[in-house]
């Protein structure tokens, strides 16, 4: 799909880098205003494949792979970290040259985002949360789990939960082709840094926020979104699972179009 994807759209990829290591971004469209698409959890830049041509007549389009991911380069400890991650986007985000931009992010890209907005405000003209949480809750997910023999089964499994019935053979072929891809490393590292408490911290940020969540979503938590970022709305698409983005794109495109049209870069 990536191949298909690069065939369908005029595009460039460069490779910024971080502590020496690539990091892969693709470039589609042109103007002055800015979006970083940032995927989730052992997935890459492909998960956004709805949203690219759809944006990038209206807007500089870039989606990237982070550290461990997709064709991005990996640190060689082996480490991955949320800092790490933050510091990747700023890498593509001073390459591309754009002053402040918009950073949507799915799943574990949530997380990641909103670490950038700690880190990098001034560059931040407004965030979109897909179906990622903003607060913990419930016992953490056990490593070892990914571990091993056993580790890829497990994957395996948890991915398919992701599933439903919007969720076509066709894209569940590909979530699992992507999400499979990375190493055992990337996967326990990655999901660790989910762990960090430095980002479940609850500082109020007052640029314009979106969410956009699958249906019934246990990640849709309206009151605390209210509480830390004030200038916010969310939605949730109806008959759709986790890869929303994916399962229901002209219902997605549309409530980001709307939300764009009111963020000023």
């Amino acid at each position: 799909m990536r191949t298909l994807l690069a065939l369908a759209l005029a595009c460039y990829a460069s490779a910024a880098t971080v502590d020496g290591i690539q990091i892969h971004s693709t470039t589609h469209g042109k103007g002055p205003k800015t979006l970083i698409f940032v995927h989730g959890w052992t997935c890459d830049e492909t998960s956004w494949q709805s949203q690219v041509p759809a944006f990038e007549k209206n807007y500089r389009v870039i989606t990237m792979d982070l550290p461990g991911h997709g064709q991005s380069g990996a640190p060689k400890t082996g480490e991955l970290t949320m800092t790490l991650f933050a510091r990747a986007i700023e890498a593509v985000r001073a390459e591309a040259g754009a002053v402040k931009v918009v950073l949507i992010g799915h799943s574990m890209g949530v997380p990641v985002i909103r670490h950038y907005a700690r880190l990098y405000p001034s560059h931040v003209a407004a965030l979109a949360l897909v179906d990622g949480v903003l607060h913990r809750s419930g016992n953490p997910t056990s490593l070892d789990m990914f571990k091993g023999p056993e580790g890829m089964k497990n994957r395996n499994g948890m991915i398919r939960g992701m599933f439903g019935k919007s969720t076509t053979p066709e894209m569940q072929q590909h979530i699992l082709k992507m999400m499979l891809a990375p190493p055992e490393a990337t996967a326990v590292q990655a999901m660790a840094s989910m762990y960090e408490p430095e980002i479940w911290t609850e500082e109020v940020m007052q640029f314009p926020v979106l969410g956009l969540y699958a249906d019934h979503s246990s990640a849709n938590d309206p009151q605390y979104m209210k509480k830390v970022f004030p200038n916010s709305e969310a939605h949730e698409i109806p008959a759709t699972n986790h890869f929303l983005m994916l399962e229901k794109p002209a219902e997605f495109n549309k409530l980001l179009t709307d939300f764009l049209s009111k963020v000023a870069f």
